[in-house]
Formats: structure tokens, C-alpha cells, sequence
């Protein structure tokens, strides 16, 4: 590692921004309670219908243009909830 002093900061920062990113994307949203994420799919559903999930989807592909981690993580909660809800019938 003599040779190669860079190397060491290199592998820390990467791992830094893995673990960052890993935080806001997947961690940090499942703090949202879970009555807050069925609120937001309620609303979706109730405005756009069988066209939520495609709301929802460009909701969270919004938030990736903008860079917000977090956004996009508690979107996709959303999205998961109401893949949970169309499979199990109680959304078409």
C-alpha cells in the first residue's frame, strides 16, 4: 500500500457513499409509518385509479432526476404497497 498511498481513500470513499446511499434509499424510508405510506396509496388510487401504480412510478422517476434518495425510497414503498395490494385483489 506504499506504492499506492490513493488507494486506501479511494476504497474509503466509496464505501462511504455506498453505505450514504444505502441509508437514504433503503433505510431511512422505512422510518415513514406504515399508516403514512397506505395515506399516499389511498389518495392515489382514489385520484388516478387503475392508472396508480403509473402515477407512483413517475412520482419516484421524478425524484431520481432530482437526486433525492430519500423521495425515491419512500415512493417505492409506495409502489410496493400497491403491488401488494393489486396481487392480493384488493386494488385493480
Amino acid at each position: 500500500m506504499r506504492s499506492y498511498p490513493a488507494v486506501p481513500a479511494f476504497v474509503l470513499l466509496f464505501g462511504g457513499v455506498a453505505v450514504w446511499h444505502a441509508w437514504q434509499f433503503r433505510l431511512k424510508p422505512l422510518a415513514i409509518p406504515k399508516a403514512k405510506i397506505n395515506a399516499i396509496v389511498d389518495d392515489l388510487i382514489a385520484q388516478h385509479g387503475p392508472d396508480a401504480e403509473d402515477w407512483a412510478r413517475g412520482y419516484e422517476e421524478e425524484q431520481w432526476y432530482r437526486s433525492d434518495t430519500y423521495e425515491q425510497g419512500k415512493w417505492r414503498r409506495v409502489r410496493r404497497e400497491l403491488w401488494r395490494r393489486y396481487h392480493a385483489g384488493e386494488w385493480e
